[in-house]
């Protein structure tokens, strides 16, 4: 039976939760400043993008390095990149793998999963972070390797990451038949997973197609409809305006997810049909991916609001076209939404 921790072991332990939750504050802060991600790796993400099985083998157990842990099974939101502690209500737990470190028995290994040189947490997240924040710099493991569709060298987390986005780039343009009928075709993300969010906006043009002629539309030419007719013109919109020197290190399809949820957005609240370059004017009135720009561009959002509330007039949209509008004062999206830096 395992000795439960003393009481100073455990107020101890809730002492340096504190102080590795605040060091996670900071972190994300500083990532965030300077545009670095400072998430852990999904590893459902990853298995179904790379098409990843566990291998039948017995879990080998090993020392594993702790900054090879690149992600988790199911709580990489509970942690940021260095496996420091983002969420308040973790702290019971965490102290209390805390204080176990300090007894006789120690904590048993954690279980991982192996992919090319970097690792998932499948069980013992808050063991990992305790151990982090101990400073150390290994840690014991049962691991089980896990094979993908095709090999896998990546030595670090943005080494994997990259993997991925091409990996969902590639069965992208295959899926929608895009890498034969355009194969200069320049969409690229750089986040993991977003082209999911393509494909649902091609299947949501083939319905609209379907409903006009009123008969199925075959995929591949919905893909290319949309290409040509919804992609392109904004993209080119997007490069016309110049607002990706606002995004530094971001890509124009990146800026068409960003835009075309800020157009929905609009519809939404005020039944609005923006065209590109309207969509584009009211994004990049309000939005940036570099600090100052976006605190100024925060701040002339506040102001607007004001004068709104001061002139009593309705809410309408910063920076939408004179021909289009009138007068400009704030939009309906929250000024949380302004960070669309990571």
């Amino acid at each position: 039976m395992t000795p439960e921790p003393s009481e100073l072991q455990l107020s101890q332990a809730h002492s340096r939760f504190r102080d590795a939750h605040m060091q996670a504050i900071l972190k994300d802060w500083r990532d965030r400043m300077s545009g670095q991600r400072s998430d852990l790796l999904s590893y459902d993400e990853v298995r179904q993008v790379l098409r990843a099985q566990e291998m039948g083998v017995r879990p080998s157990l090993q020392d594993v390095p702790l900054d090879k842990i690149v992600g988790s099974v199911g709580r990489y939101r509970d942690f940021n990149g260095a496996f420091l502690p983002r969420n308040e209500a973790l702290e019971e737990r965490w102290a209390r793998v805390d204080a176990m470190r300090e007894g006789m028995e120690g904590l048993p290994p954690v279980d991982l999963l192996k992919i090319g040189d970097v690792y998932f947490v499948r069980d013992g997240n808050h063991r990992v972070s305790v151990a982090r924040a101990h400073g150390e710099k290994s840690i014991e493991a049962f691991v089980t390797p896990v094979e993908t569709a095709a090999p896998v060298n990546a030595q670090s987390a943005e080494e994997l990451r990259q993997a991925i986005i091409e990996a969902g780039r590639q069965q992208f343009l295959k899926r929608t038949g895009l890498g034969k009928t355009h194969p200069e075709a320049d969409i690229r993300l750089t986040e993991p997973g977003n082209y999911t969010e393509l494909e649902d906006h091609i299947a949501v043009h083939r319905w609209y197609m379907g409903e006009k002629r009123g008969e199925e539309v075959p995929y591949e030419e919905a893909a290319q409809s949309w290409y040509e007719n919804v992609y392109l013109p904004l993209a080119r919109e997007i490069e016309k305006s110049g607002i990706l020197e606002e995004f530094p290190g971001r890509t124009a399809t990146d800026l068409y997810l960003w835009l075309c949820r800020h157009r929905e957005a609009l519809k939404d609240k005020y039944n609005l049909h923006l065209d590109e370059k309207a969509t584009v004017s009211t994004f990049a009135s309000v939005y940036s991916g570099t600090p100052l720009r976006r605190k100024i561009k925060s701040l002339r959002l506040r102001l607007a609001r004001l004068w709104a509330k001061l002139t009593g007039k309705d809410q309408i949209i910063l920076g939408l076209p004179k021909s289009s509008e009138e007068e400009d004062t704030a939009p309906a999206e929250e000024t949380n939404d302004n960070d669309l830096s990571g």
